[in-house]
Order: structure tokens, then C-alpha cells, then sequence
């Protein structure tokens, strides 16, 4: 697919709705230059997510810990998704984070940040917003094997780090310990390509057994080094081993063939592509608004009008755009936003246009960020004479134009989000249904968000929700790629 699945055919929630979960996104947690709270040894860190009541892992007597511990949250693209982490030196009595532990800092971020980013690093805070010294705190994801050996009466798990160009390890996955067994069987268990390699096959992987150790001491048993390349030899009926080797070991003992055998028995490549990874891959949102500037809004000098400046508080138009931007802004990394309007008479010549930039520059319609586009809204709306006719399907049209070009890279570097702001009913319905229609071949949609009071039952018909949206030939939409919302039933809710 082209497109992200999901932009355009998620239904219209109802308020009360729950919303649909996109995906669930895989965080790992790392920590540099934790303070030292222990006074004879090093802290035992642990870390919290404030969200979820997941049982948190200890790491014993470590400053920098790296924690195999994977929180897995619900990802929904249409909230801000505010995470809270906070990292406790646990003294191991009752749960953790209660008032026997020492607080070694906290930090938040959003879920959209670190999708976007996939790596984010963060200062950690103590109270009132002191830094905790030097100390930070790394969240990364990835968008969302089975093992055995062969060893001694001992308590085997099994770790696999991938080597990253600069030669650091980055830990993808720790089993859990076999207790006592010579002949252990780990779980099977799923890691992404990404997480595992980055998507390249010939990505050396470093495997390391360990015998477990309560004290958090764990014995090294054995290493072996690998590609996703080898592993795949085990699909079907084959199986994969390596020997697992202490170089210690190699060098003192002249007849050591091995410490071990570690056999992969089976291996299952599964391929999705979901929202998540068109942006883990780097797809940007650019946003572009369009506003309705026709007479039927009031003149925006009366305080009766749709368009009025409240120096209290923000229009329905505006509470509609920051609502939207704040969302779409997390995507998009050089923050400039198109801002356009139509249905107005526009200077010098006072000419009604159906698709202006709101700034007034025709060779640049991007704003710097929300805040940019407000200050632009604000000061265009004193220079321009609201008029009509109510017609979309320029704006459509033209956001569809820059996706075309978009589209010839086959990149899937971009993808265009269109947010129309309108007090009514459209008034050139034949030729927005040809222009939707048109532009659900590309990577776009469209979110209409009716402002005011006015009846809009015809532009159901655009989203789709009650049957397939059609051009005026009967030509269907390849995807349902239009979301309406009247603003008034969710002004009031987040």
C-alpha cells in the first residue's frame, strides 16, 4: 500500500465512544549518570510508567541501567498521549515508588514524540524542576525466535543485541530463565525486523547465555554471533545452530569444542505495514488548513459572527485548528503549516478567490507553526471582504496536486493532511465529490470540520460513513479518505 492503512476509514466516533487503537508501541527504557542515593553501594534503579501498573524490573547496583523491562502502550494518532517516567532507587520492600524508596528523578514526553523521533533522551527532574545532576533518561521504539541450548545444571536465559554501525550493542530481547534444566526451551517470542536489525539482513547479532544469579550477578556462560540472513535457514523444516563460546575458555582449554549449542528450531516472518511504520520510517504529515472566509459566517467585527477576535477566548475556528495542528505537529519536523482560505474577496484587487494564502504571499502559503498560522488568521481577517460562493474543490484540488508530485518518488516520504474549517454546506457538491474521488488514488486525506450551528446532513454524504462517497460519473472512491466532523458535539470533550 501507498498510503498509511487507517488515515481516512476510521468511523466517525461517537463522544462516547472509545477511540480505536492504531497500534501499540514497543518502549525501551535506558538510563545514563543516575545520582547515587546508597551510601555503602551503587543505586538499584528502577523505572515507572505512571500509566500502566506493569511490574517494574530492578536492576541491581547500576548507574547507567539498561532495562529489558518492555512497556507496550496503546497508541492512538488522534491524542496527545502524555507519558510520565520516573526512576526510583528500590529498596525492595513494598511496591516500588512508595515512600521507602529514594526518587532519583521523572521526566514526560508524548507518545507522538517518540514515535516520530524514535529515540528520544530527556533530562531527568527532581521536585520543582530541579535537573537530577547529569542524569538522563532514553526512551526508543520500534514499530510492533525460539531458542534452545545445551548446558549444565544451570538457570540459562538468553540475551540477543544487534551491532550498530558505531559498534554499540543495543540489547532486542532477553528470555526468561529455564530454571535447572541441561536442555532448556525458551518461549517463542516475536521481535520486529527493525528492533532486530534494522531491516538489514547481514547486520551482525551478538547472542550471550547467562546463568542466572538472584543477585543480579549473572554468570556468563557463553557468545555466538549471527545474522538474520542465517537465521532464516530454519524456516521449514530446517533447524539452525551455533556453538556457544568462552573466549576464556578457547584460550586455556586445548581440547574446548564448546560451552553449549544454541538451536533456533523455527522461525516465521510475518510482514505488516501499519501507520506506525510509514512514520518510524521517517513519512512526514505536512498539514495544510483551509478556512472558510464566505459572508453566511457574520461580519467579524460583530461579536455574533463565527469569525469574531474574543481577546478572551479563542473562536470555534480557532479552537477547531490548534485542536487538529497539535496533534499533526508531533509528524512533521520542520513545523510550517499551509494555511489557506477561500470564499472571500481578497487585495489589491478585491477579487473573490477560493484558495489564497492567508499570509498573502503566493509563492509561500506555509506558516511558521500553529502559533504561525493563528497570527496569520488574526491579521488577515481585517484586510479581506467575506463573500462566496462555498466552494472546496479548488483547495482539494490543489493540496491533491502537490501529493501527485509526492507520489511520482514512490518514497512514502510524505503524506498530506487537509483540515477544511466551514460554517456550511458546500456549494460545488458535483465537483468536490470528482475531486475526492481523484484524490483517494494519493497519499492525502481530508478532515472537515463543520463550524456554527447550520444544518449539515449533506456533507455526510462526503464522508463516506453511509455508503460509498461516488464521483458525479459513479466512479467510486479507492479509499474513504474524508473524516466530517460537526465541531459542536466535541467542543467539550479532549
Amino acid at each position: 500500500p501507498r498510503t498509511p492503512a487507517g488515515m481516512g476509514d476510521v468511523p466517525e466516533p461517537c463522544p462516547q465512544a472509545p477511540l480505536a487503537v492504531l497500534s501499540k508501541v514497543e518502549l525501551r527504557v535506558s538510563c545514563k549518570h543516575l545520582l547515587d542515593r546508597d551510601t555503602l553501594n551503587k543505586s538499584d534503579p528502577c523505572v515507572l510508567l505512571l500509566m500502566q501498573s506493569q511490574g517494574p524490573e530492578v536492576i541491581k547496583s547500576n548507574l547507567n541501567p539498561v532495562f529489558a523491562k518492555i512497556f507496550t502502550v496503546d497508541y492512538y494518532f488522534e491524542e496527545v498521549q502524555k507519558l510520565r517516567f520516573e526512576v526510583y532507587d528500590s529498596h525492595g520492600q513494598a511496591g516500588v515508588g512508595t515512600h521507602d524508596d529514594d526518587f532519583l528523578g521523572g521526566t514526560e514526553c508524548t507518545v507522538g514524540q517518540i514515535v516520530a523521533q524514535k529515540r528520544v533522551t530527556k533530562p531527568l527532574f527532581l521536585k520543582y524542576g530541579k535537573f537530577a545532576g547529569k542524569s538522563t533518561i532514553t526512551v526508543s521504539t520500534e514499530p510492533t525466535l525460539g531458542v534452545t541450548d545445551l548446558f549444565s545444571k544451570s538457570d540459562p536465559f538468553l540475551e540477543i543485541y544487534r551491532i550498530d554501525d558505531d559498534r554499540s550493542e543495543q540489547l532486542v530481547y532477553r528470555t526468561e530463565v529455564v530454571k535447572n534444566n541441561l536442555s532448556p526451551i525458551w518461549e517463542p517470542f516475536k521481535v520486529s525486523l527493525n528492533s532486530l536489525c534494522s531491516c538489514e539482513e547481514k547486520r551482525k547479532l551478538r547472542g550471550v547465555v547467562w546463568d542466572y544469579d538472584s543477585r543480579g550477578k549473572h554468570d556468563f556462560i557463553g557468545e555466538f554471533f549471527t545474522t538474520f540472513e542465517e537465521m532464516q535457514k530454519a524456516m521449514g523444516e530446517n533447524k539452525v545452530q551455533w556453538d556457544c563460546m568462552n573466549p576464556k575458555y578457547k584460550i586455556k582449554k586445548r581440547n574446548y569444542k564448546n560451552s553449549g549449542v544454541v538451536v533456533l528450531l523455527d522461525l516465521k516472518i510475518h510482514r505488516v505495514y501499519s501507520f506506525l511504520d510509514y512514520i518510524m520510517g521517517g513519512c512526514q504529515i505536512h498539514f495544510t488548513v483551509a478556512i472558510d472566509f464566505t459572508a453566511s459566517n457574520g461580519d467579524p467585527r460583530n461579536s455574533c459572527s463565527l469569525h469574531y477576535i474574543n481577546p478572551y477566548q479563542p473562536n470555534e475556528y480557532l479552537k477547531a485548528l490548534v485542536a487538529v495542528g497539535e496533534i499533526c505537529q508531533d509528524y512533521d519536523s520542520d513545523k510550517k503549516f499551509s494555511a489557506l482560505g477561500f470564499g472571500a474577496r481578497i487585495p489589491p484587487k478585491y477579487e473573490v478567490s477560493h484558495d489564497f494564502a492567508i499570509n498573502f504571499n503566493p509563492d509561500n502559503d506555509e506558516c511558521e507553526g500553529i502559533q504561525g498560522v493563528v497570527e496569520s488568521y488574526q491579521s488577515c481577517l481585517p484586510k479581506i471582504q467575506l463573500y462566496g460562493p462555498t466552494n472546496v474543490a479548488p483547495i482539494i484540488s490543489k493540496v491533491a496536486r502537490v501529493a501527485a508530485d509526492e507520489e511520482r518518488t514512490k518514497e512514502a516520504s510524505q503524506y498530506f493532511i487537509l483540515l477544511i474549517l466551514t460554517d456550511g454546506v458546500v456549494t460545488d457538491m458535483a465537483d468536490t465529490r470528482e475531486a475526492i474521488v481523484r484524490a483517494s488514488y494519493l497519499p492525502m486525506s481530508i478532515i472537515i470540520v463543520g463550524v456554527g450551528n447550520a444544518d449539515f446532513t449533506d456533507m455526510q454524504i462526503l464522508d463516506g460513513d453511509d455508503g460509498v462517497l461516488r464521483s458525479p460519473k459513479g466512479e467510486p472512491v479507492l479509499r474513504d479518505i474524508v473524516q466530517f466532523v460537526p465541531f459542536r458535539e466535541f467542543k467539550n470533550v479532549s
